[in-house]
């Protein structure tokens, strides 16, 4: 073996390490915070609290007793329902602010994207306590409303509509996050392209249909798939609104919810943490989805 190789050889190891150097401190935190609980959460939802015989192995019997659980699949069919109506919804004004902003047509289009993008920079706790006391019916907006002759507005935190409620107070936050993805996306489009459909003669509706949307169908892959993650997960909103309106929001209004209240007001930690791990599997199952038809959609142009 020469000395070439040698040299070769020990450049090469070293460089391994030193991408490990960079890589590792991600690595340490990333298995802390996120694989370790995860296998915690797992660990625990196969024993249970027993009063007699402290904790206990019941292998799946936590998962069975969750699959069967009324409350969990009300708040499961919940979020499924926010999920089908309220995404599209938010979707669709994002990339419709999106495309207008990309037109070059708006006037004060900077001030606008600010406008958009700002609800997103105030704490979801703020946005929530502001929207409940514009939803009040006693001291808010609609109740001062209604207190008018002739006025008489639905209570958006009955049970009712508080669900449409909750769904607009999202829509508000989350519309100017999504409409930055697409029109990152729409910006690193060819200028080439609109060149082409300019000398083709295409009007602009014929430009969005066949250049810009088929251009961005990543970005709007990948902000369904945050969506989808995001219905999913829906607690501060909720949690929040209890207080104002708790005949309308119970302790198992979505899944996380009714996880959060069975672990820190009931101490039932290992069912708590099998209806967490549920709830997780469902959610990475509905994101490949959507990931899967996106991507089916992309191969097939």
């Amino acid at each position: 073996m020469t000395a070439t190789s040698l040299t070769g050889r020990t450049a090469k190891q070293r460089g391994r390490w030193i991408g490990w150097a960079f890589v590792g401190p991600f690595m340490i935190v990333f298995a802390l915070v996120l694989v370790a609980p995860v296998f915690y959460a797992i660990y625990l939802s196969l024993f249970r609290e027993q009063l007699v015989g402290g904790n206990a192995f019941v292998g799946l019997d936590n998962y069975v007793r969750a699959l069967g659980d009324a409350k969990f699949w009300e708040s499961f069919l919940r979020v499924a329902v926010f999920l089908v109506v309220q995404v599209p919804i938010m979707l669709c004004i994002a990339l419709f602010a999106a495309l207008a902003l990309d037109s070059a047509r708006l006037h004060g289009s900077r001030f606008l994207r600010i406008s958009v993008f700002l609800p997103y920079a105030v704490p979801a706790v703020v946005a929530t306590l502001m929207w409940g006391f514009i939803y009040g019916e006693r001291f808010g907006l609609v109740g001062n409303l209604n207190s008018l002759p002739g006025v008489d507005l639905p209570i958006p935190l009955s049970s009712e509509f508080v669900l449409a409620a909750i769904g607009n107070i999202v829509t508000w936050e989350f519309v100017g996050y999504n409409m930055l993805i697409f029109f990152a996306a729409l910006r690193v489009i060819p200028t080439e392209l609109y060149e082409a459909a300019e000398l083709d003669g295409a009007g602009q509706y014929r430009v969005v249909w066949s250049i810009k949307l088929p251009a961005i169908r990543g970005a709007l892959v990948i902000a369904a798939i945050f969506s989808v993650i995001g219905s999913f997960q829906l607690f501060n909103e909720p949690n929040i609104l209890k207080t104002l309106a708790p005949n309308a929001i119970t302790t198992f209004f979505t899944p996380n919810m009714y996880a959060y209240n069975l672990s820190f007001a009931g101490q039932q930690f290992n069912y708590s943490a099998a209806v967490a791990i549920i709830m997780g599997v469902a959610t990475m199952i509905v994101a490949y989805i959507v990931q899967l038809g996106g991507s089916r959609k992309e191969a097939a142009r």
